[in-house]
């Protein structure tokens, strides 16, 4: 004879169960209408062991099991034998709710009409606010984070070369909240890019370019003088930081100051490229077109402003942690540009006024349509053209409205947080 016809008998109809010191004495019949709860599940125990899986102790002799959980929850247990339906517990958390049905494995389709809707709403909600705590906490980290590294830098310069010089340099030039000094090279360091960006944006207007005696033109000499003294105080500002920081490697590797080594590269290649041009060098014919190519990218300057802004470092780690968002707002872009390409191309061709002729015209037009941008160079001539240019719209303003207010969000957030950082630091330091 097995364990579980010992245990079992055929005249022994009730088993006596324990849950934190209430007894209760249970009809097996009962407990067989729902064979996959934890109850149910200890008729079919054929051993001991497999009892005290399902249990937390096992009187044979008593035919007695234990379970240290709720007495109070348990009441509604067997209220769910008796009547088949389970109801939420008023007071309790609906986390702990979830966690002691799923104990007893009462499944959530039990729950009661009058139960399941709230139930619904409360873990709805829970996981909402659970979501928020999150991202809170990822900020909150983050925030942590940096600012530990900015005190592990401060740390990397005990015992190194002229450590007290370099850090009181160093923080003037990181923080300029430290002091009025450090407030002061900020302001400076704002000046010359903002210099040099109206210095570059001058120099492409036609009132401000020179001839020189073979009629060549040559950049005005005072725009030339802002640009050279610009440059200059970049790659000073540049090389400064670079002596005085705590780990050489860690600062090379920053992209702001790979934007700061971006913003001057160009000026001494261009110098150079230059001098080889003078000297009329056959090999290096394509030399004009690189020096061209070069001199565009003084544009980078602009991103150094990025250094003193809290809200354009904020805009860059919306932009990183976007890509989600970005990359939805492009998917669904492409899929209504071919969309609306198609069905325009198909009404327009007939129509010789219409410039609609091909499906990559109609890419262009929808891309601005969408996009509510309405350059008006191509636009559909037909009724039924502008019907589909109307629709195009509407589904633009819809498309590109829905991602925006999540990437808003996320941008105050970091808002808030480059501001909590710079406050830290200037306190610590």
């Amino acid at each position: 004879m097995v364990y579980g016809q010992i245990l079992h008998q055929p005249d022994e109809c009730f088993i006596n169960v324990n849950v934190g010191g209430f007894r209760q004495r249970m009809d097996q019949t009962v407990l067989r209408r729902f064979p996959q709860t934890r109850l149910g599940r200890l008729l079919c125990c054929s051993s001991k062991e497999a009892i005290l899986e399902l249990c937390d102790d096992f009187s044979p002799s008593d035919m007695e099991y234990y379970f240290d959980r709720s007495p109070n929850f348990f009441c509604y247990v067997l209220n769910f034998y008796l009547t088949g339906k389970i109801h939420l517990v008023d007071g309790l958390c609906v986390v702990s709710f979830f966690q002691e049905i799923e104990y007893w494995g009462i499944k959530e389709r039990h729950l009661d009409l009058c139960c399941s809707y709230r139930f619904l709403e409360l873990m709805e909600k829970r996981c909402r606010g659970q979501q928020c705590d999150d991202q809170q906490l990822y900020s909150l980290d983050s925030s942590v984070e940096e600012l530990s590294t900015v005190e592990d830098d401060m740390e990397i310069f005990e015992g190194s070369w002229c450590a007290n010089v370099r850090r009181s340099i160093w923080i003037r030039l990181e923080n300029p909240g430290f002091s009025t000094s450090a407030k002061a090279i900020a302001v400076a360091s704002v000046s010359v890019v903002i210099i040099s960006i109206v210095a570059m944006c001058l120099n492409s207007m036609p009132e401000f370019h020179q001839g020189d005696s073979d009629e060549k033109q040559i950049e005005n000499p005072v725009l030339a003088f802002f640009e050279n003294l610009c440059v200059l105080l970049f790659s000073a500002e540049f090389v400064l930081r670079l002596t005085v920081a705590p780990s050489a490697r860690k600062f090379l590797c920053s992209p702001f100051n790979i934007i700061d080594f971006l913003s001057v590269m160009p000026f001494y290649i261009t110098f150079i490229c230059d001098k080889v041009n003078k000297e009329e060098n056959t090999e290096l014919e394509n030399v004009g077109k690189v020096v061209q190519i070069l001199r565009l990218m003084r544009v980078f300057r602009i991103l150094k402003l990025a250094r003193h802004s809290a809200g354009l470092r904020a805009l860059g780690a919306t932009l990183r942690h976007s890509s989600r968002e970005m990359g939805q707002l492009v998917l669904f872009l492409s899929m209504g540009v071919s969309l609306f390409s198609a069905l325009i191309y198909f009404v327009e061709k007939e129509s010789p006024e219409s410039q609609l002729q091909t499906i990559p015209i109609g890419w262009w037009w929808a891309t601005i349509s969408m996009t509510t941008v309405g350059y008006g160079d191509t636009f559909p001539v037909t009724l039924a053209g502008r019907l589909i240019g109307s629709l195009c719209i509407i589904c633009g303003l819809l498309i590109v409205a829905l991602p925006i207010t999540n990437v808003f969000n996320k941008f105050s957030k970091f808002h808030q947080k480059q501001k909590h950082l710079f406050i830290k630091q200037s306190n610590n330091q």
